[in-house]
C-alpha cells in the first residue's frame, strides 16, 4: 500500500494505483470525459489534470500512479481556469443546438458547461461539419458532436473484440469512422452508445421519441437468450421508447443487438391479442379455453396414433425465461418428446 494526500487528505491505495482512481475510491470527484472504470486509461480529454505540489507540473490523474508520500490538490483557482478552457475549446468545434439534441439532460459535456459556468465561447475559427450522414440501421452517428475521447473506440476493441471504429486522420481532421469511412457494419451491439458521454453517438429507433421529461424507468431481465441480461425500459406513456443497462448488472450494462434494439415488437400492431383457431380453412379468434381444450385434444389424438415424436414445440424468445422453461417442462414430462426448439432471432 502507497500512503500519500490527497486534498490534505490521508489515503493509501494500493501500488499503481492512478491518480483519479485513487481520488473516486475515497469520495474526491475530478471531472473527466474519457474515463470509463471498465476500459484502460486514455488520457485524452485534459480535464482529470491535477497539480502536485513541488512541481508546477500538471498530471493526467487517469494515466499517472500515485507515488509514496505525494501530496495531490485536485481542485484550486488555477486547475478552474484550466478546466473551463478545456470545456469552451471542445464547444469552439461543437455544435449549438443543446435544446434540441437528443442527450440534453444526460450529456457529459453539458453537465460540465454548466459546472464552469461557460456561456459563452471565446475561440473563433473553423469548425468541423460532416455533411454525410451513417447509412447504418441501428445507431445515428453525428461526428459534429464527437468530443474525440476515444470511449467508443476502446469498447469496441477491448470489450467487444471487433474494432469496427477508429481514429482516423490527423490533427484538425481528425475523426472516429469504420475503415474508408464507410457506414457502420458491424454487430450492431450498441456498446459504443452507451459510453458515448455526448450526443455524437445515439440508437436510430428512440431518436425524435423521448429525452427525459415524462419517461419512467422499468427493470427488467431480457428475454433474448437464457443469458439473464438485466436491461432498463424506458417508458413514455404506455410505449417502450429506449433499452439501457445498468453497469451494476451481471452483464455489467453491456447488451446485444437484440437486448439494445430488438423491443420494437412490443408495440407492433402485428402482436397476437387473442388464441386464434384455424376454421373453414381461417383464422379466426377464440377463448381461452377453446383454445386450450381444442389443443389438448389434438395433442392427445396425435400422440395416441403416432407416438409422442410426431409433436414438437417451437418457443419463442420474446417469452419471459419462466415461460419458456414451463414450456419444454410440458413437452418433456407431459407429452414426452425432447422436439423442443427455441428461436433467438430478432
Amino acid at each position: 500500500m502507497i500512503t500519500l494526500k490527497i486534498n490534505d487528505r490521508q489515503i493509501s491505495v494500493p501500488e499503481g494505483t492512478t491518480i483519479l482512481d485513487a481520488a473516486l475510491s475515497n469520495g474526491i470527484t475530478i471531472p473527466t470525459l474519457c474515463k470509463h472504470a471498465k476500459l484502460s486509461p486514455f488520457g485524452g480529454c485534459r480535464l482529470c489534470l491535477v497539480e502536485a505540489k513541488g512541481t508546477s507540473k500538471l498530471f493526467t490523474g487517469c494515466t499517472t500512479p500515485v507515488w509514496k508520500d505525494a501530496e495531490f490538490i485536485t481542485h484550486s483557482d488555477r486547475l478552474f481556469e484550466i478546466r473551463k478552457t478545456v470545456v469552451e475549446l471542445m464547444l469552439s468545434d461543437h455544435p449549438n443546438d443543446c435544446m434540441t439534441c437528443e442527450k440534453a439532460g444526460d450529456c457529459m459535456l453539458q453537465n460540465l458547461a454548466y459546472e464552469y459556468g461557460v456561456k459563452n465561447v471565446r475561440f473563433d475559427g473553423e469548425r468541423r461539419e460532416y455533411e454525410k450522414r451513417d447509412g447504418n440501421p441501428f445507431i445515428e452517428r453525428d461526428m459534429e458532436k464527437c468530443v474525440m475521447c476515444g470511449r467508443c473506440v476502446k469498447v469496441c476493441e477491448e470489450v467487444q473484440g471487433v474494432g469496427a471504429i477508429d481514429f482516423t486522420y490527423r490533427g484538425f481532421q481528425s475523426k472516429i469512422c469504420p475503415p474508408y469511412e464507410r457506414d457502420l457494419d458491424c454487430e450492431f451491439c450498441g456498446q459504443c452508445v452507451a459510453v458515448c458521454p455526448t450526443g455524437a453517438l445515439m440508437g436510430k429507433a428512440w431518436m425524435g421519441k423521448s429525452r427525459h421529461e415524462g419517461t419512467r424507468k422499468v427493470d427488467t431481465v431480457c428475454t433474448y437468450c437464457g443469458t439473464g441480461c438485466n436491461i432498463t425500459l424506458h417508458i413514455k406513456g404506455n410505449e417502450v421508447v429506449k433499452v439501457s443497462s445498468n453497469a451494476s448488472t451481471n452483464n455489467e450494462g453491456w447488451l446485444c443487438v437484440k437486448g439494445r434494439f430488438g423491443y420494437g415488437f412490443l408495440g407492433s400492431s402485428d402482436r397476437l391479442k387473442e388464441p386464434m383457431i384455424k376454421k373453414n380453412g381461417e383464422l379466426v379468434p377464440v377463448s381461452w379455453d377453446e383454445a386450450i381444450k381444442y389443443t389438448a385434444k389434438r395433442f392427445s389424438e396425435i400422440k395416441k396414433k403416432h407416438g409422442a415424436d410426431a409433436l414438437a414445440g417451437m418457443s419463442s424468445a420474446r417469452c419471459t425465461n419462466e415461460d419458456n422453461y414451463l414450456f419444454q417442462k410440458l413437452f418433456r414430462a407431459v407429452i414426452g418428446t425432447n422436439n423442443v426448439d427455441h428461436c433467438a432471432r430478432l
